[in-house]
């Protein structure tokens, strides 16, 4: 029996990553993953989502040419082209983790792991069943699209993420049910490429847990595209006898029946913890998420758990954060416990969507005095120059200590902005700190130092 320091069970963004971190921590590590090296992530999620999306960036500027004093006549796309580009890209970053395991001399164990007690692991492969040891293991097996009861997913007709990121032909109607991240992505995605997209979202905003006044920016955004948004509304079931595909919808209007080609659910994950051996081992699960402490520690002494299979946000730079924080605590290093006040999110869909930290409404609810500053970008320069008006940044601060409480933007390349504010939380920068550090003109990062100058009642350009 190989017995090893570390052995992790999954290789996504927070598999991988923790086995990295291990190995360059001086512990003798392997890796256990059952398909591809890096994952949902690499493979069918987050990478190859945003090459499909870059495609229908630049198509959009190719139909658009025109406003920027530019020709191009006859523009179309080929929609198994971008999809074959979308898997090549997916192709490279898993062929690029292959090549982080050898350089960090980590051991690839392919196959189906099982936790077994004593700290061990059964893994089934092709070629048989072998056993492994460590002093520590780690859980990493991530989460897939979770289906309803009244959307029950058929991969055809009614799909989730990963079919949709690999179809073989473009349909000419979708319908999206839920507007979440992977939901708001696709739908961008698709009406670009010239599907007629309506997106369902069951509670009353889209993107609902973005601050309202982004939500509805977005959904007017969207619906100048083309996108029909249904909220407030709930598919109920799914007829798929036919050519397409009706969906039932039922609003506060009543029932309305909807055709199309394909639906596309989008309306959460569930995670991969079923036949690991989590019951075998002892291990505490509650709602489908393995319990563990601030430091990934399960019940059971000598097994941890990160990333989607953990009650922590379900996202892959949150993942990859915990598992070196877990690896780092086993090293005996001091680290301190993972601030989930403080992770960003993104949406990719063209405007995109950043935020991190309290909403507006939260921090009321929360009985916070505050200070509000909102920055357009139709009075940014660089903003109008780009072509990308469209959009704004929000700030919220506690009016008495001038604690930055929350950041919200939408725009183009946002996603690339929202750093700024996750770093100023994390050093408990002041608003006035923001505003007298000096921003670079003209950038659209300037929105966010004008955004805080509107909340102090000294903006300039506004």
């Amino acid at each position: 029996m190989s017995k090893f320091d570390i052995i992790v069970l999954g290789s996504g963004p927070g598999g991988y990553v923790t086995a990295i971190r291990a190995s360059q921590l001086g512990f003798k590590t392997a890796i256990v993953e059952k398909e591809n090296l890096g994952g949902v992530c690499l493979n069918w999620g987050c990478i190859p989502t945003k090459a499909l999306l870059k495609s229908a960036q630049v198509f959009e500027y190719l139909k658009h040419a025109g406003d920027y004093g530019l020709n191009a006549e006859n523009v179309g796309h080929d929609f198994g082209a971008v999809v074959k580009r979308s898997r090549g890209v997916a192709d490279g970053m898993s062929k690029g983790v292959q090549f982080l395991m050898k350089k960090n001399k980590i051991e690839v164990i392919n196959g189906f792991g099982t936790l077994k007690k004593g700290k061990k692991i059964e893994v089934k492969s092709d070629s048989g069943t072998t056993e492994y040891s460590a002093d520590h293991i780690i859980i990493a097996t991530g989460a897939r699209s979770r289906e309803l009861p009244s959307l029950p997913q058929d991969g055809k007709k009614v799909i989730g993420y990963r079919e949709a990121m690999s179809l073989d032909k473009q349909p000419n109607k979708m319908i999206v049910v839920g507007s979440g991240a992977i939901g708001i992505e696709f739908a961008y995605f698709y009406n670009s490429m010239g599907t007629e997209v309506t997106v369902v979202e069951f509670m009353p905003n889209i993107v609902p847990v973005e601050d309202e006044d982004v939500s509805k920016q977005l959904e007017r955004s969207f619906k100048k595209a083309g996108v029909k948004i249904m909220t407030s509304a709930e598919v109920t079931k799914v007829d798929t006898s036919g050519d397409g595909v009706k969906a039932t919808v039922k609003t506060s209007k009543g029932e309305e029946v909807l055709e199309a080609d394909i639906v596309l659910s989008a309306v959460g994950i569930k995670t991969n913890i079923e036949n690991i051996g989590l019951e075998d081992v002892g291990i505490a699960v509650d709602r489908d998420k393995i319990l563990v402490n601030d430091y990934y520690q399960t019940n059971i002494p000598g097994y941890y758990a990160i990333g989607d299979v953990t009650p922590g946000q379900a996202l892959a730079h949150v993942a990859s954060a915990e598992g070196i924080l877990c690896v780092e605590k086993i090293a005996g290093m001091h680290v301190e416990a993972l601030d989930y006040g403080n992770i960003p999110g993104c949406t990719y869909c063209i405007p995109e969507v950043a935020s991190v930290g309290l909403t507006e409404k939260q921090a009321k609810e929360k009985g916070y005095d505050i200070k509000v500053g909102k920055f357009p970008f139709s009075a940014s320069g660089k903003a109008k120059a780009s072509g990308n008006p469209d959009g704004f940044v929000k700030v919220i601060f506690d009016a008495k200590y001038g604690e930055w409480l929350g950041c919200h933007m939408i725009g183009v390349g946002v996603t690339d902005m929202i750093a700024e504010a996750v770093v100023a939380r994390k050093l408990e920068t002041t608003g006035h700190e923001v505003l007298k550090a000096v921003h670079p003109h003209p950038t659209m990062s300037e929105a966010v130092m004008e955004a805080v100058a509107d909340a102090y009642d000294e903006v300039i350009h506004l």
